[in-house]
């Protein structure tokens, strides 16, 4: 019987052996592979016991386990969508095959991936996996979706053949008036001047606007009268408003008061005023009361001081790129951002528990346990960083060292069936 055990002991050994063989060969053969997570294997003792001053031996039995949680170093590539993940997270993934079905594709789990957009416009790496995220409304943000569940996900999709245009919502006008003007004997010219804006169509319209001194008869008045108008109204009064000047030693030259001859009131919070153009209401913002920043009455100079909008006119899409919080973004030849997704990263409290997959990615299991899908950065995950690819975590020079360990264990166990070969030979040879 103990001989037998031993027997059993030396083949367990060499199957044992061969397993860890097994996973040094994958690892070593992954080394190149970017977002490869090595697998090692644990060797368990089997206890049989001993009866009456004897030994069976119980052998050996391995276990492997694929360290999801390593991460491998990061590396910049010139690929604006070579995505990877600093710290915990994983970027939500599903198989192109999957979108040929009905209901939602399901997700699985990478931690890094070289996304192209390929001929219908999906977001996917060279292994066919699409990223997923939620997708933006048309003003840019985003909804409200359930973070335990990906139903809401959906395989980003980018059209390349998109022209659009964003239209203006809000004015910078900080402008220096000069205060010569409001003295007695001014001739009480108007200065003016226009400002761009664009409308929903992505057509270029202007906003004029014209500052009317008031001239006092002694003195200085430190007063103006600013009316705008809107040529896509053909010219029309969307707001009047008298300014008034501070004197004073400490706050000489900012506004001291704003009053509203017609169009909305200015805000003191926000310095700003809305006035209606043709498309919708633009906010105007001409600084708050007292603040040095904002519009001022100095010395002799009329000057335009910032004069700056948002909104584009009609744009083609060039290309897209992802932010480190997981938006990804529609870049125009005019310079203009448009979201339209966001890439959220997934977390499980057990990395170690996924299944792995093809492609460097993994699914869920009972394991791992559930998963939460966070923003980028918040909560225990990183950022998401672009035009970068996550290495695999194989150390050659330890993969080695485990080889040549693993080599001579199982020549020491092919030496001990050997030996129990020889002896079972020599029981057989007493019978003779």
């Amino acid at each position: 019987m103990t001989i037998s055990s031993s027997l059993n002991a030396g083949v367990a050994g060499l199957a044992a052996n061969a397993s860890r063989l097994a996973t040094i060969s994958d690892n070593i053969a992954n080394s190149s592979t970017y977002g490869y997570k090595r697998v090692v294997t644990d060797f368990h003792a089997m206890v049989t016991g001993s009866n009456r001053g004897t030994y069976t031996a119980g052998g050996v039995r391995t276990s492997n386990l694929r360290l999801v949680n390593d991460r491998g170093s990061l590396i910049t590539t010139a690929n604006p969508t070579d995505l990877a993940v600093r710290d915990r997270g994983m970027l939500p993934v599903t198989p192109l095959s999957s979108l040929r079905g009905t209901g939602s594709p399901p997700m699985l789990l990478t931690p890094t991936g070289s996304f192209r957009v390929d001929e219908r416009g999906y977001l996917k790496t060279p292994g066919g996996h699409v990223l997923m995220g939620w997708p933006a409304n048309p003003d840019g943000s985003i909804s409200t979706h359930p973070r335990d569940n990906s139903t809401s996900l959906q395989p980003v999709r980018v059209n390349f053949n998109q022209v659009t245009g964003q239209p203006t919502t809000a004015i910078d006008l900080v402008v220096n008036l000069p205060s010569t003007a409001t003295i007695a004997g001014a001739n009480g010219d108007p200065f003016e001047m226009s400002v761009e804006y664009f409308d929903n169509l992505g057509v270029p319209r202007t906003i004029g606007v014209a500052f009317t001194p008031t001239v006092p008869g002694a003195g200085a008045s430190n007063e103006w009268t600013m009316v705008l108008t809107d040529d896509a109204q053909g010219g029309a009064v969307i707001g009047e408003y008298v300014l008034t000047f501070d004197d004073d030693r400490s706050a000489g030259g900012t506004l001291l008061s704003v009053t509203a001859v017609s169009g909305d009131a200015h805000d003191p919070a926000t310095g700003a005023i809305s006035v209606d153009v043709a498309g919708g209401p633009i906010s105007v913002h001409i600084g708050r009361l007292g603040e040095v920043g904002g519009m001022t009455q100095l010395s002799d100079i009329f000057s335009p001081v910032e004069i700056s909008r948002n909104g584009s006119v009609a744009g083609t899409m060039t290309g897209i790129e992802v932010d480190e919080n997981g938006f990804v973004h529609a870049v125009f030849d005019t310079g203009q951002l448009r979201t339209l997704y966001q890439v959220p990263l997934v977390d499980v409290p057990n990395p170690n528990g996924l299944q792995a997959m093809d492609g460097q990615t993994y699914a869920v299991t009972r394991s791992s346990g559930n998963f939460y899908l966070w923003d980028a950065g918040d909560g225990p995950t990183g950022p998401v960083i672009p035009y970068a690819r996550e290495e695999s975590t194989t150390d050659i020079a330890a993969e080695l060292t485990s080889l040549i360990t693993t080599q001579r264990a199982y020549s020491s166990n092919a030496k001990v069936i050997q030996t129990v070969d020889e002896m079972l030979q020599e029981t057989a040879n007493i019978k003779r």
